[in-house]
Parts: C-alpha cells; sequence; structure tokens
C-alpha cells in the first residue's frame, strides 16, 4: 500500500521536512570540507615557502661565504705557499697561520655557528695535517658526484671543537689558483644541521602531518626519523613528483597508500636537487567535520522517524474510512470485479460520505465491467481486421511477379541486378513482418518505398516514371506504418490501367510542425461521389470495416482509417482528382519526434 492516501501524507511530510535539512546538512558539510581544504592547503603551502625563503637565504649566505674565501687573498697567498716549490718552510707556516687566523675570525663573526675547512691537495687540511677525508663518504660524493651541498654528517677536521661534536650540512667548492686558474683542493663551508631541522621540524599539521627534506634518492637530507610506515609514501610521491618536474617546482596533490588517503606538499630546490616533502593523512583533516556531519546526520534520522510517526497517527484517522474500498479499487484495476463485488459492502458502514461514494463505485464498476467487456469483443475484432488487412497490402501476384522477375534475371545471368532485386525483396519482407511497432521513421517507411518501387521498375521498365522529393529534415520524424505503400499501389495500378505509362510524383517535407505528404499519378481518376463517400468516412466516428469495405479503394480506406486512428482531429486530407486526368491526395499530419 505505498501509494496509498496514508503512504502519501507520510511521505509527503517527510520530504517536506526531513530532505531539505539532510540537503542543507549535505551541503554545508560538503562546503565546509572543501574550504577546510583550501585553507589548510594554503596555510601548509605557505608555511613550506617560508621554510623555503629561510632554506634560500641560509644557503645563499653560505654560498656567498665560500666565494669569499676562496677568492681572499689569504687563501689565495696560502695555495700559492703550497703550490710553489720555491717556499720555505717558514713561509709555508706563515701563510697556514694567516689563513687559520682569517678563518677562525670569520667564524667566530657569524652568528649561525658557521665553520670553514680548507684542504689543499699537496698537504692536507688548514686544521689537520692528514688526509683522512679522502675516506669520507661527503668527500666521495663531491669528487665522484659533484654533490656540493652534502647531507647531514660528523666532520672532525674542523677548529670548532663544539662542531665537531654535532652534525653539520656542507658547502663545498673546488679551491682554485686564480693566477693560473690551477685547481689546488676544496673549500667546506659548514652549518649546524639544526639550522635547518630545527625550521623544518615545526611544520605540523593535522595530527600526524610532517615535513622532511629529502634529496633526489630519498634519502633524509638533515638525518630526519622517518617513521616507517611514512617511508614509502614519501617514495611514491616523490616518484610522481619527478614524474611531473617540468610542470612545476612546488604544489600538493593527493596519493593513495593501503586504501588511505593523504595530501603531500612539495617544493623543489633546483640548486641543491633538494624537495621539502610534507605528507598527512586526508582523514586527520576532515574529523572535525565528520564528527558534525555524523551528529546532524543521526539528528537528521530522529526526526525522520518521529515525522514518520506523527504521519502514520494523522494519516491513518483520514484513510482508514477509505482503506476497503482502495482494497476494492485495486481489484477492479486488475479487471478483478467478482473480488470488488465482495469486498464493497464492508465499506457501506461508517460515514455517510464514504457510504455515498460506495454506492455511486459500485453502480460505476458494474457499468465499467460491461462496457469493457463490449469494447474489448468490439476492440477484437476491429484489431485482427486492421491487421490482417496490413498484411494483405503487399498480394501474391506482387509476390508472384517479383520472383517471376528473379528467375528471370538469373537466366539472362544479371548477377547485379539480382541481387538488388532480391535484397530489395527482402528488406520488404522484414519491413512488412515487424509488427513490433505501429509507428516508424519516415526515412525507414521511405525505404521501404524505394525498394517496392524498385521492383516494380524491373517489371514495367520504361512505363514506369517516379519522381521523388524528401525532405531530410523529416527523416527521423515518426509516422503510422504503411501510409503510403498502398496509395503509391494504387497510383502505379490505375496510371497503366488508364494509359499504359505511369507517371508517379511523391512529395515528403515538413513546414511548421507539419508533415506533408503529397502522390499524385496520370491514372483513371476518382469521381467526386467516390471522394465524397470516403471524406465522409473519414469524418466520422465509427470505425470503418475495411473487411467489409469493397472495390478498389480498400487501400485508401486503410490508410485513412489508420491515420486516423493515430492523429485524431490532427490528421488533414484532401483528394483532387478528376476522371481520366489522375488523382492527387494529399495528407497532413502532425510532426511527431518521438
Amino acid at each position: 500500500m505505498f501509494f496509498s492516501l496514508r503512504s502519501r501524507l507520510m511521505a509527503a511530510f517527510s520530504l517536506l521536512l526531513i530532505v531539505p535539512f539532510i540537503t542543507l546538512v549535505l551541503v554545508l558539510s560538503q562546503e565546509s570540507a572543501k574550504l577546510i581544504r583550501q585553507s589548510i592547503e594554503t596555510s601548509t603551502s605557505q608555511t613550506i615557502e617560508q621554510f623555503g625563503s629561510h632554506l634560500n637565504t641560509s644557503m645563499t649566505q653560505v654560498e656567498e661565504i665560500g666565494n669569499q674565501v676562496m677568492s681572499n687573498r689569504v687563501t689565495q697567498e696560502w695555495i700559492t705557499a703550497q703550490m710553489s716549490p720555491d717556499s720555505t718552510v717558514e713561509e709555508r707556516l706563515l701563510a697556514k697561520q694567516r689563513l687559520m687566523e682569517y678563518v677562525s675570525s670569520y667564524s667566530i663573526n657569524n652568528s649561525s655557528g658557521i665553520s670553514i675547512g680548507v684542504f689543499s691537495d699537496f698537504g692536507g687540511g688548514v686544521w689537520t695535517q692528514d688526509r683522512t677525508y679522502l675516506e669520507r663518504d661527503w668527500y666521495k660524493w663531491f669528487v665522484k658526484e659533484d654533490e656540493r651541498w652534502t647531507k647531514a654528517h660528523s666532520d672532525p677536521d674542523q677548529a670548532d671543537t663544539i662542531m665537531k661534536s654535532r652534525l653539520v650540512n656542507s658547502y663545498m667548492l673546488p679551491l682554485v689558483q686564480l693566477q693560473s686558474f690551477t685547481k689546488s683542493g676544496f673549500v667546506k663551508i659548514n652549518y649546524p644541521t639544526s639550522v635547518l631541522r630545527d625550521a623544518i621540524e615545526k611544520i605540523r599539521f593535522g595530527k600526524t602531518g610532517r615535513a622532511f627534506l629529502l634529496d633526489s634518492d630519498g634519502s633524509s637530507v638533515l638525518n630526519q626519523q622517518v617513521p616507517e610506515a611514512n617511508v614509502s609514501i614519501l617514495a611514491a610521491g616523490l616518484a610522481e613528483i619527478k614524474a611531473a618536474q617540468g610542470e612545476a617546482t612546488n604544489g600538493v596533490f593527493p596519493i593513495k597508500h593501503d586504501k588511505d588517503s593523504y595530501l603531500l606538499f612539495y617544493r623543489y630546490f633546483e640548486e641543491q636537487d633538494w624537495y621539502v616533502i610534507g605528507e598527512v593523512p586526508e582523514k586527520e583533516l576532515f574529523i572535525k567535520i565528520d564528527q558534525i556531519r555524523r551528529t546532524m546526520l543521526f539528528i537528521s534520522v530522529i526526526l525522520l522517524l518521529l515525522i514518520i510517526f506523527v504521519a502514520y497517527w494523522f494519516s491513518y484517522g483520514i484513510t482508514r474510512p477509505l482503506t476497503s474500498m482502495a482494497r476494492a479499487m485495486k481489484h477492479v484495476e486488475r479487471g478483478e470485479f467478482a473480488q470488488a463485488f465482495s469486498m464493497m459492502p464492508h465499506v457501506r458502514t461508517g460515514h455517510s460520505e464514504v457510504g455515498y461514494v460506495t454506492r455511486i463505485f459500485e453502480n460505476m464498476t458494474t457499468r465499467l465491467r460491461y462496457l469493457i467487456e463490449t469494447e474489448f469483443e468490439t476492440n477484437l475484432r476491429r484489431k485482427n481486421a486492421e491487421y490482417k488487412a496490413l498484411l494483405l497490402q503487399i498480394n501474391p501476384h506482387f509476390f508472384n511477379n517479383t520472383l517471376e522477375i528473379i528467375s528471370g534475371l538469373a537466366a539472362m545471368k544479371k548477377n547485379d541486378v539480382l541481387m538488388d532485386a532480391t535484397e530489395a525483396l527482402g528488406q520488404m519482407m522484414r519491413y512488412s513482418l515487424n509488427l513490433n511497432s505501429d509507428l516508424v521513421k519516415v526515412k525507414d517507411e521511405m525505404n521501404y518505398i524505394r525498394d517496392y518501387l524498385f521492383i516494380l521498375q524491373l517489371r514495367y521498365e520504361e512505363r514506369l516514371h517516379v519522381e521523388i522529393e524528401e525532405d531530410m529534415a523529416s527523416s527521423q520524424l515518426l509516422i503510422a506504418k504503411f501510409i503510403l505503400q498502398p496509395i503509391v499501389e494504387n497510383a502505379v495500378k490505375y496510371s497503366l490501367e488508364e494509359s499504359g505509362v505511369a507517371n508517379i510524383s511523391l512529395r515528403v517535407k515538413t513546414e511548421q510542425d507539419k508533415l506533408r505528404i503529397a502522390v499524385a499519378d496520370n491514372g483513371i481518376g476518382m469521381d467526386s461521389e467516390l471522394i465524397a463517400h470516403l471524406m465522409g468516412e473519414l469524418s466520422n466516428t465509427d470505425s470503418v470495416d475495411i473487411l467489409n469495405s469493397g472495390g478498389d479503394s480498400i487501400g485508401l480506406r486503410n490508410v485513412l482509417s489508420r491515420c486516423r486512428l493515430y492523429y485524431g482531429e490532427q490528421l488533414e486530407v484532401s483528394i483532387k482528382s478528376k476522371r481520366g486526368e489522375g488523382t492527387e491526395i494529399r495528407i497532413i499530419i502532425p510532426a511527431v519526434k518521438g
């Protein structure tokens, strides 16, 4: 009883109250989620940009210090003393002492804790006499891969004892004797790892979101402890960033991992070949909005149940007297009149209005039962007659003549024409036997007429002249099936009887939402009495009995009867004919598109 009055009242109450509320909840939660996501993405991107600015500033400072140290006069004098074979031991010691004082003062005056190391290919570093640095990883990176910016490491080759005990990152550049442009060693500018690591560790978003500074192979530049669960996420994100390297140097994108969604923020530093990558589970960003959404949905469910209860109570008092009669109506709808009559007495008591409606309904049901049975029998006979007439539109003579033509073509070995004739006949048969729908497209009806005329052309040859004008805009419109063929068949038949030569004209076009069909011939024509009789039958509301309609007008009667059945008052028909001069039949029907 979902479609009962009670159900509809309950549904109306529910829809009018709960649907707008739930829609508001969903819309607000979705818009809030979008705003929160945009806000978080913007703020996180700004934070990473601030760290990037800090890193660029620090690295620029370190790079400038390295260039200044390398090009300084004291450094160049030390290089010259190391390279020159004529330099005395005293000169070399004096040059080294000056260099040590220079780099020491530079480190002391720098507030960032930077220390400087200068190494010669001839005698080791300025602070040490050995060449143990040759085995250090940072030196191998510099020599083999030209990695000037190193990852975090410990470096004992420093004057500052504090720097020896903590992790440093370095900038390394070749030491060149400027007079001869000869490479004679390298300069190593060390800065505390904590300068960058403390800054990046402060970047937090969500509950567990963190940022990491990685090199191109995914290793941590600042010796950060990457959680085991985040390693694969960062590796996948780094691979995706590299794949889109040419598009942007910073941005944000989602990534899937183990059925969870993450947001990755990144910025690329081309000079150092470093990546700042921040990751956070998407669900952490929307915890609060999800809680609000669940709460509002829970309230919506409670409200829905309350509304259903109130609606049921209210509708029950209105619909209870009509329930029994509604059940009787269901039986009437299914044609079960006996069951409906057996239930009607049960609803006679109660409200007087319902009793009156019940009596009227009982009388109406009795009358309806009689009319349905009568109309069913009438329609059954009429439909049988109509469909028999349709199937008889292509008479056996046409098939016999067509088969004789095909046989003759086969005997003359005209294979191309034989194939065309056979194909045309087959298409006509398929079209005629397809009774799934009485409405077809104009183009299908016209194709059927062309196949029909093609076969007639093979039979009558030069005695048949056909002119077809078809408006392409009409091809997709719908038309009642078999409207054209009976009219064209009559036109050809009576034209050949009159003059031995049939000149047929068929025009189909669309004008002002009307489909206009005109068929003209040079046949024997029709007298005015027959035309008046046909037009009278068309205007008559009774069905035309086409099986019992005598004479050669059965095809035209069939067409007009079916057109009236489908189009009713919108059908317009005109017949212009004169004995011995031919006939023109015009049919105007609505332009039906679907």
